[in-house]
């Protein structure tokens, strides 16, 4: 089995789906401590030929609490305002309607689902089945919990060795993180996403890479997404 694990990001870039394409399940990590001016919620799209951030506004962030006992602020106008924006720079892009569509599920969901690891989870999750992913998807809160207490690197080999995985894939700056010799002690193979040139026509716009897949969808669909992905090999 090939085993990933992430922190839920908000409709993340091409290379954190890449890296869902690559393994059998993929783990979010929602019980570990908050990253300020991350991605888990937040991320960039194209405004006007440059970068534009998007944010799901939180009430009382802060890295002394865990990504799923962080809350979004209640505030029905942000929501609307992020929509807002998104329809009015890309309503003329080839594939509008049918991204249109999976951001405002998403956005419509905070009336009813307040947890950002609930809601970034969700941006994933509707973006991998329109794609049509075969990756199953578990949250560390619930089916590791167990695991919690003990070192980084301990809970992390506890969670492979569970899976019974032989594979680890992580994206490029975990080699920083881990020693490929560390994980062959244990019998697993350590392996590093190496992302393949993405690039597509934005309008015509200088192209901005790594910004959300809700661009790279706006301009690609279905089909053209999935072969971007597919432009990343293993090291």
């Amino acid at each position: 089995m090939k085993l990933a694990i992430m922190q839920p990001y908000f409709f993340p870039y091409i290379g954190y789906y890449q890296l869902i394409s690559l393994v059998d399940k993929f783990i979010i990590y929602d019980d570990v401590a908050f990253i300020k001016n991350g991605w888990i919620n937040r991320n960039r799209i194209l405004l006007n030929k440059s970068e534009h951030f998007i944010t799901l506004s939180l009430s009382g962030a802060s890295s002394h609490k865990l990504i799923n006992e962080t809350y979004i602020q209640t505030n029905a106008s942000i929501q609307k305002k992020i929509l807002k924006t998104i329809h009015q720079e890309y309503s003329k892009a080839p594939y509008f309607n049918e991204t249109y569509k999976l951001v405002e599920e998403v956005i419509d969901l905070i009336n009813i689902e307040k947890n950002i690891s609930t809601i970034a989870l969700k941006s994933l999750k509707i973006v991998t089945d329109h794609l049509k992913f075969e990756t199953e998807f578990e949250l560390s809160s619930e089916k590791y919990s167990h695991t919690k207490g003990i070192g980084r690197e301990e809970r992390l080999f506890k969670i492979i060795e569970e899976n019974k995985a032989d594979e680890y894939i992580n994206l490029p700056g975990g080699n920083t993180l881990y020693s490929k010799e560390e994980f062959l002690k244990r019998g697993i193979n350590l392996s590093f996403l190496e992302p393949g040139k993405v690039e597509y026509k934005q309008f015509s716009s200088p192209y901005i890479p790594n910004l959300s897949i809700i661009d790279v969808l706006m301009f690609n669909g279905k089909d053209d997404t999935l072969k971007l992905i597919s432009r990343c090999t293993k090291l």
